[in-house]
């Protein structure tokens, strides 16, 4: 069975770093695109980052362009999303996400083309 797993979210202080890790196990990891999406309290899944099978092209929102890098390691089945300079703004729950039979990834990213979903892990920023 297909299956994702985030962990590494954590609270920190505004200015500071986390890294985001999602591993997938059960299926064939070196083809799909994968992203990483947010959700804050009572709003929609807002897609963050995505990376395409090969490690490119990536897309990025624009909220996090020049802070956040999406990557992957194919070999090891895990896409990381290192956060840098974070900001209270970027407190949310963040879940990674698969689009099977999709290699190149294309924003901006919609949540309905992303068809497996890890359980989430919450990121907290404080001033």
């Amino acid at each position: 069975q297909a299956q994702l797993v985030e962990s590494g979210g954590g609270s920190v202080q505004a200015g500071r770093s986390l890294r985001l890790s999602c591993a997938g196990s059960g299926w064939i990891f070196s083809w799909p695109c994968m992203g990483w999406f947010r959700q804050f309290p009572g709003k929609e899944r807002e897609g963050v980052a995505a990376i395409s099978a090969d490690g490119g092209p990536t897309y990025y929102v624009d909220s996090v362009k020049g802070r956040f890098t999406i990557s992957r390691d194919n070999a090891m089945k895990t896409v990381y999303l290192q956060m840098n300079s974070l900001k209270p703004e970027d407190t949310a729950l963040y879940y990674c996400a698969a689009m099977p039979g999709v290699s190149t990834c294309r924003g901006p990213l919609r949540r309905q083309d992303f068809g497996l979903w890890g359980q989430g892990t919450q990121v907290t920023v404080s001033s």
